[in-house]
């Protein structure tokens, strides 16, 4: 059985969308959450491999971490200007047709 994407929100992703996923019954956990606000980037996204969570953010420093080869559960990229309903549609997208395998090490973007 193919285990469902969990997702780690950085944090300047809006609470709405955490929000919105957690209506839907999506496991999130946020950096506040994490106790990592204020933590590097390559911290954030150890921590997101180590707990096998996909990281959502609209941070294009993590395109560059994915770039120079750092090992990740998996990056879901959305620009700045997307609106909320726009990013829980994507991010419910990939949960329903992905699973964490699929994401390991890659990079979406919505």
């Amino acid at each position: 059985m193919s285990e469902k994407i969990k997702f780690y929100t950085d944090e300047h992703v809006p609470a709405a969308v955490v929000a919105g996923l957690r209506r839907r019954e999506v496991n999130v956990l946020t950096t506040r959450e994490a106790s990592l606000c204020g933590a590097s980037d390559e911290e954030q996204l150890a921590l997101a491999a180590h707990q096998g969570r996909v990281i959502f953010t609209q941070d294009d420093d993590f395109l560059r971490l994915h770039n120079k080869g750092f090992k990740h559960s998996g990056i879901i990229y959305a620009h700045q200007q997307t609106s909320i309903g726009n990013i829980i549609r994507g991010l419910m997208l990939a949960y329903q047709i992905l699973d964490a395998s699929d994401m390991q090490n890659h990079l979406e973007f919505l």
